[in-house]
């Protein structure tokens, strides 16, 4: 066996965050990178904005030049897809059936975009969802202005995506089936002031709304026939309805899974030789297993495992925080807001600023910020801390935040 070899499969956040941390750390194990795309790693937020406006060129995504692979022995194979896992025997097989042997394995697989079903639609040309940078290049063809753009799911994904047509001058429909945007991760406060500015750019939201079928010509989506029974002309669609984590691998070698790849508070795995991390994994916090889709847990959660495998070992504590920018709002979000049963709305110091407070049983358990950085701030660092706030001195725009603190 190689000794000590380390073998990350996945080359986005979390698996590059591992990397760069274990060579941080002067760690010298050999490291086998494996990635499915034929680019070097790079980051994926900006691909939906930035990137797919034109913005920001490919090489100011990548986190570090190909070089960087090279110099610290960072060997990344590219292209290629991991079959199976052999637990026993601590290898793994690849697509072309090569075997390449581990001392330890790290899982940073991500998740997949949801997708249309073939039966209403989903398999016609025009059709796009928004993950890799092969999504973006595509989906930049068809952004162009006037051109009739539907969006299915009133989610982060779906709401970013429409701030950047609407930039670009498409008009846009965006359908939610839920009651409201946001339903599932958001407050109605939140949902209402997001609903607002989406509104004041020319979105057209249609809420409680489905997709019937997608109408084609030719192999090409043309229109849509939503559940209420209209029919609109549309030139193509973005789907935003979600992620799967990518826990196949996991699910063949017999892994503990659910809804993600189970791993403890060490992001260990039920084979202590096997790590998981990032959108894959479902961690223990504060007595429930939860995914967090974010940048932050990824790095946060790689570098954890870092300090493990170079024998500084010592539990991952999530603290959550998020972000969204839409339009010229940056919505930033602090905690989880699993669970609540209260929310507190705070105006902002200036126009357009505001935010959302939310509770359960009692404490502040969330907080989430538009255009309004001091009570972002200030949320963060309650909840880190693990203190709460009196929810009458937060509604009163007089308090002064730093109060909150004292």
């Amino acid at each position: 066996m190689a000794a000590g070899r380390l073998v990350i499969v996945g080359a986005g956040q979390a698996g590059f965050a591992l990397a760069a941390k274990l060579r941080a750390l002067k760690d010298e194990r050999p490291i086998t990178m494996i990635g499915s795309e034929d680019v070097i790693p790079y980051q994926r937020p900006p691909l939906s904005k930035k990137y797919l406006m034109g913005e920001m060129s490919f090489d100011r995504l990548t986190f570090r030049p190909e070089t960087w692979f090279a110099e610290h022995d960072v060997e990344l194979r590219l292209s290629t897809f991991v079959e199976e896992i052999d637990r026993n025997a601590k290898t793994i097989r690849m697509q072309d059936g090569s075997v390449l042997e581990y001392e330890h394995l790290a899982l940073t697989t991500g998740s997949t975009p949801r997708t249309l079903p073939a039966s209403i639609g989903g398999d016609l040309t025009g059709v796009f969802t928004v993950r890799d940078k092969r999504n973006a290049d595509l989906l930049a063809d068809e952004m162009k202005a006037g051109r009739r753009l539907l969006i299915i799911g009133g989610g982060y994904i779906g709401l970013e995506a429409a701030a950047v047509a609407r930039h670009l001058g498409l008009e846009v429909t965006l359908i939610e089936m839920a009651d409201r945007i946001l339903q599932r991760v958001a407050s109605k406060e939140t949902a209402d002031v997001m609903r607002a500015i989406h509104a004041e750019h020319g979105v057209v939201i249609r809420e409680k709304t489905g997709l019937t079928r997608l109408i084609g010509e030719d192999g090409r989506v043309r229109g849509a026939e939503l559940s209420d029974g209209t029919v609109i002309d549309i030139d193509f669609v973005i789907v935003g309805i979600g992620v799967t984590p990518n826990d196949r691998l996991a699910q063949q070698c017999g892994l503990d899974v659910g809804n993600g790849i189970l791993v403890d508070d060490y992001a260990r795995t039920s084979d202590p030789a096997i790590f998981a991390m990032g959108d894959c994994a479902m961690l223990p916090w504060k007595g429930n297993n939860i995914r967090l889709e974010s940048v932050q847990n990824a790095v946060d959660q790689a570098e954890s495992v870092a300090a493990t495998l170079t024998g500084s070992a010592e539990p991952y504590e999530a603290k959550p925080w998020f972000w969204s920018d839409q339009y010229d709002v940056k919505l930033q979000i602090a905690g989880f807001n699993l669970g609540y049963d209260e929310t507190v709305m705070r105006p902002g110091s200036r126009e357009g600023s505001v935010s959302i407070w939310y509770f359960r049983e009692g404490r502040l358990i969330a907080v989430d910020a538009i255009n309004d950085a001091k009570a972002y701030v200030t949320g963060k660092k309650l909840l880190d801390n693990g203190l709460t706030a009196d929810k009458a001195l937060i509604a009163d725009p007089a308090t002064d935040l730093k109060q909150l603190l004292a």
